[in-house]
C-alpha cells in the first residue's frame, strides 16, 4: 500500500479508502489510485484485511456435484447475489459423501468463511452442532425441516421433497395409472421423494411401488437396465416417476429401443424441468423447481444476517410445480 500511495501521490488512508470504500473517494483520486495499482500489479492482502475487520468476505457452498445442472443454476444465482455486496463464493463438491461434506466444513471454518450454504438437511447431529457453535450464518437448501426432530441448523430455503413425490403420484394416478414405479439416485432427497410417492399411492389404494436406485451421480445410460429389472418383476407397470430428468430421458430412450410407446404403454415423469425435458420426443412431464430463486434467496438471507438485519422467516418454502407434457 505504501508503494501505491507513493506512485499515486496520496496518503495510505486514501489508498485504503479507494480499496474498501471507493464511494468516499473523489472520481479523479480513485482513478489515480487504480492506475497506480494496475501499474504496480498490487493485490490487497485479504487475509490481513480479514484479521483487521473480522470478516473474510467469503461465503462457502457445498454441493453434491457440479456436473448436475440443477445445482449449477442454484450456485450461479447465489454467486451473483453475493457479488453485488462484495462477497466471493468458495465452492466445495461432496460427491454425495457425508464424510467429505464434514471435511469440507472443517476446511471452510478453518478458512474463516463468513457464511455457509449446504445442500439438503440430512447432516449428522455432530456436524449441525459444530456449525451452530461456529456462530456463522448457515443456509440449508434443497429441502425444508420436517415435522420430526429438527434438522435445521440456522436457516433453510427450498421445498418439500416428500410433497413433491406425493404430487407426482397424484398426477400419474389422475391420468388413470394404477401400477407405479420409481427410479432414482441412491441419496437422501430421492428417498424422500419416493416416500411421498409411495404414501400417495397407498392412499389411493394402489399396490406397492416398484423402485430401483442407481449410485449418484446419475448417468443417463443407467436407466435402461433399471427399467428392465422393474418390468421383469412387474410386467404391468404403466407409469414411472424418475428422480431427475436425465433418468427420465434414459427411460424414454430405452422405451424407443424396445418399441414401447410413450405414454401409451408407459408414461414417464421426470424431476427438475431441465432443458432435456422440453427437447425430448415426446416431451417429458416433470416437477419444476425454482433453482435460481433458491440461490438468490439463500444469498439474500446470508447478507441480511451479515448486515445484522432481521429476516422474515428462518425457513422459506419456494414450492414446486407439476409440468404436464406429452410423456404422461
Amino acid at each position: 500500500m505504501s508503494d501505491v500511495a507513493r506512485q499515486a501521490g496520496v496518503s495510505l488512508v486514501t489508498v485504503s479508502r479507494a480499496l474498501n470504500t471507493p464511494d468516499k473517494v473523489s472520481p479523479d483520486t480513485l482513478a489515480t489510485v487504480r492506475s497506480a495499482i494496475d501499474h504496480l500489479g498490487y493485490v490487497p492482502n485479504l487475509m490481513a484485511g480479514g484479521l483487521a475487520s473480522n470478516r473474510s468476505r467469503i461465503i462457502a457452498a457445498i454441493v453434491p456435484t457440479i456436473s448436475n445442472l440443477v445445482f449449477a443454476e442454484t450456485v450461479d444465482a447465489l454467486a451473483q447475489t453475493l457479488s453485488k455486496d462484495g462477497y466471493q463464493l468458495l465452492l466445495g463438491q461432496s460427491g454425495y459423501s457425508k464424510d467429505v461434506e464434514a471435511a469440507l466444513v472443517d476446511t471452510f471454518l478453518g478458512r474463516r468463511v463468513d457464511g455457509l450454504v449446504l445442500t439438503g438437511l440430512s447432516q449428522p447431529k455432530a456436524l449441525r452442532l459444530k456449525l451452530q457453535r461456529a456462530r456463522i450464518p448457515v443456509v440449508q437448501t434443497w429441502g425444508l425441516p420436517g415435522a420430526g426432530p429438527s434438522t435445521l441448523i440456522d436457516m433453510a430455503v427450498g421445498f418439500s421433497n416428500v410433497e413433491a413425490g406425493r404430487a407426482a403420484a397424484r398426477h400419474l394416478i389422475s391420468r388413470g395409472h394404477r401400477t407405479l414405479a420409481f427410479l432414482g439416485a441412491d441419496e437422501t432427497r430421492a428417498r424422500q421423494r419416493l416416500r411421498g410417492f409411495q404414501a400417495e399411492a397407498r392412499a389411493a389404494g394402489l399396490s406397492d411401488v416398484e423402485a430401483e436406485f442407481v449410485p449418484p451421480p446419475v448417468q443417463i445410460d443407467a436407466a435402461g437396465p433399471c427399467l428392465d429389472r422393474m418390468l421383469a418383476r412387474r410386467s404391468d407397470i404403466s407409469a414411472v416417476f424418475c428422480n431427475n430428468d436425465l433418468l427420465a430421458a434414459g427411460v424414454l430412450f430405452a422405451c424407443a429401443q424396445k418399441a414401447m410407446s410413450v405414454p401409451g404403454r408407459l408414461a414417464i415423469m421426470g424431476f427438475g424441468d431441465l432443458p432435456i425435458s422440453r427437447a425430448a420426443f415426446p416431451s417429458l412431464s416433470t416437477v419444476r423447481i425454482r433453482r435460481a430463486e433458491m440461490g438468490e434467496q439463500a444469498g439474500r438471507m446470508l447478507l441480511a444476517r451479515l448486515g445484522n438485519a432481521t429476516i422474515d422467516a428462518k425457513s422459506v418454502d419456494l414450492g414446486f410445480e407439476i409440468i404436464e407434457r406429452k410423456s404422461t
